[in-house]
């Protein structure tokens, strides 16, 4: 469905995107995830066939962005940050502009534009003017304009900035509903956006990609470096004792804490580094049957899984080049039926 390949998009003398390189299925919703400036909209304006790139390829759905603009832009919806609204008009009156604009035939102007409002929920505010309308319904406008002409491919860059926690779950129900049957770009720099409606991620940093994948599958790369981290409360053994006691686990660890707490119970810590997933859903067993060997009771044992957060922090905290460059997980069509 998408294809971008050595994209690099240069303004003057700044490479805003340098050498990226990913592959999209149907019906995915891949995540772009980054800090400000990492070039997350640049790639999407090169997607909508608004930017050319300097260098690199770009095909969506079959066409390339360079070669057919125009036939691409039939193919997809954009909702930019801004969302191109005119408050004076309703959100009928307005989709029936756009509908014009995207050439929908007349007989089937009114079909289109009921459909896109019914997808957005948007009867009740059908004969509204849009000034009127709250911040997260006027989102929803932006979102009618972007399907009334049923595009197989959405892009979306910051959908949900500046709008409340109540408008944000609202739309990002919706975006989910709409990437049930439509392939989906999601621009944005909030973790839980990603983690609630995104199924891959693509982590961009400096204008790089700094991996991609789902997030258990990002964090399965980060070989040698600490992956979950078990808290445990024991009683048997003071803090130095365990802590000696802790090579008996055969397992590597580090950041090995033990602090001796009240009616001599003993808080441990431990990251377990492994290269394998498998290996870290056996762990928690492991730890159990060390725990049983060295005599020791288990009041209480909690695994914390490595975060998409701590992800986005150790690649977009480090240089780009090497350092903060993982190698891909795989190509993101490998689970979805290719244009």
């Amino acid at each position: 469905m998408i294809e971008v390949k050595g994209l690099c998009k240069n303004y003057g003398n700044l490479r805003a995107v340098d050498d990226v390189s990913f592959s999209l299925g149907r019906d995915q919703v891949l995540g772009f995830l980054g800090p400000n400036g990492a070039g997350k909209t640049t790639i999407m304006k090169i997607l909508t066939g608004y930017h050319f790139p300097s260098s690199g390829e770009a095909i969506v759905d079959g066409i390339s962005v360079e070669e057919d603009p125009e036939e691409l832009k039939k193919r997809i919806g954009y909702l930019p940050e801004s969302v191109p609204l005119y408050g004076d008009l309703t959100p009928g009156e307005y989709l029936r502009f756009v509908a014009g604009a995207r050439l929908i035939p007349v007989a089937e102007k009114e079909k289109a534009v009921n459909s896109a409002m019914a997808a957005c929920g948007l009867e009740d505010h059908r004969n509204k003017k849009i000034e009127t309308l709250s911040k997260g319904y006027r989102q929803r406008v932006g979102l009618a304009q972007a399907i009334i002409h049923d595009p197989p491919i959405l892009i979306l860059d910051e959908p949900t900035s500046g709008l409340d926690p109540n408008q944000i779950i609202e739309i990002r129900s919706l975006i989910r509903e709409l990437g049930k049957r439509k392939t989906v770009i999601l621009s944005t720099h909030i973790l839980q956006e990603v983690e609630a409606v995104c199924s891959r991620v693509l982590i961009l940093n400096e204008g790089r990609i700094a991996a991609q994948g789902t997030a258990e599958e990002i964090a399965g790369t980060m070989k040698g470096r600490d992956r979950d981290t078990w808290e445990l409360t024991l009683k048997g053994a003071g803090a130095g004792r365990i802590q000696e006691r802790l090579t008996a686990l055969g397992m590597e660890t580090g950041q090995v804490k033990a602090e001796t707490l009240d009616r001599g119970l003993v808080k441990l810590s431990f990251a377990v580094r492994d290269s394998s997933p498998e290996a870290a859903e056996s762990a928690g067993e492991a730890i159990f049957d060390w725990a049983v060997s060295e005599n020791l009771k288990i009041l209480s044992m909690d695994r914390k899984r490595l975060s998409l957060e701590d992800i986005f922090v150790k690649l977009t905290s480090e240089e780009t080049g090497t350092k903060g460059q993982l190698p891909d997980v795989k190509e993101l069509s490998d689970s979805k039926e290719e244009a």
